[in-house]
């Protein structure tokens, strides 16, 4: 992480995971993300002090996360969100590598346009799609959009990165800063710059603290910056990408090492 980054985190007030899920677990949400680079980032990050604890576990304040994701042949779940279907279903299981524990997540978009999430911590680390989740994926699907899910699922992406999580002192909202990302899928790996940052910000209409303290600065979302979906357009893992090319060019994303 950039050293700048993590000297302006020291001044961050901690707090536990327990009192953070208490305060926003924030499975229900409006999500803006924004790329930035650490220079950019680091006037806001100051701001933001002020209103936000940072997550503090064991003296750490960085995690790492590995996630893997899955898709049907066809790569439904990655075109439906190309095409901007309201109708659409991400699938991923997440280890917390710090922690020693994953959770097979689902992302759902309600009719209101909001983000829900929904979680089955992992048994089987081995079978992490058995048929326990696979009905716990089912039933999520269908209790959104009434249909079935029916799809036959298949791992398509790894992706590995840094995250920060900070909450806000007052009113529940909550965001993350995504650092180091690397992405491996079809037998390309990349990653981005070491200064580079996803900022996503998380809250019940969209237009929080964190939302109004970047604006202030000039900083303004960037569409389209699913990291599942830039991680599948930059390794080629898909034909088509044209509307994720934007956040591809900010990341500037180069071949791993």
């Amino acid at each position: 992480m950039d050293i700048s980054i993590a000297t302006t985190l020291a001044g961050f007030d901690p707090i536990s995971l327990d009192d953070l899920n208490g305060k926003a677990a924030m499975l229900e949400r409006l999500d803006n993300k924004y790329i930035l680079t650490a220079g950019a980032f680091k006037p806001a990050l100051e701001e933001f002090s002020e209103h936000f604890e940072v997550l503090e576990i064991d003296n750490k304040r960085a995690f790492t996360y590995a996630t893997n994701y899955y898709d049907d042949p066809e790569m439904r779940g990655y075109y439906d969100h190309h095409q901007g279907r309201r109708k659409r279903c991400k699938v991923r299981v997440r280890e917390y590598v710090d922690a020693g524990f994953s959770y097979l997540e689902v992302k759902l978009k309600d009719k209101r346009k909001i983000t829900v999430k929904k979680r089955l911590k992992v048994a089987d680390q081995d079978d992490p799609l058995n048929s326990q989740a696979l009905d716990f994926i089912e039933e999520q699907y269908r209790d959104i959009y009434n249909e079935t899910f029916g799809k036959t699922l298949h791992p398509v992406i790894a992706m590995q990165y840094e995250r920060i999580t900070l909450v806000a002192k007052e009113g529940g909202e909550r965001m993350t800063i995504d650092t180091s990302l690397h992405f491996e899928a079809n037998g390309t790996s990349r990653a981005i710059q070491p200064d580079m940052f996803i900022v996503e910000t998380k809250s019940a209409r969209g237009n929080g603290i964190a939302d109004k303290i970047l604006r202030g600065l000039h900083m303004h979302p960037t569409r389209r910056c699913s990291k599942y979906c830039i991680g599948m357009a930059s390794t080629g893992a898909v034909v088509r990408h044209n509307r994720f090319l934007p956040a591809l060019k900010k990341l500037r994303l180069a071949e791993a090492s």
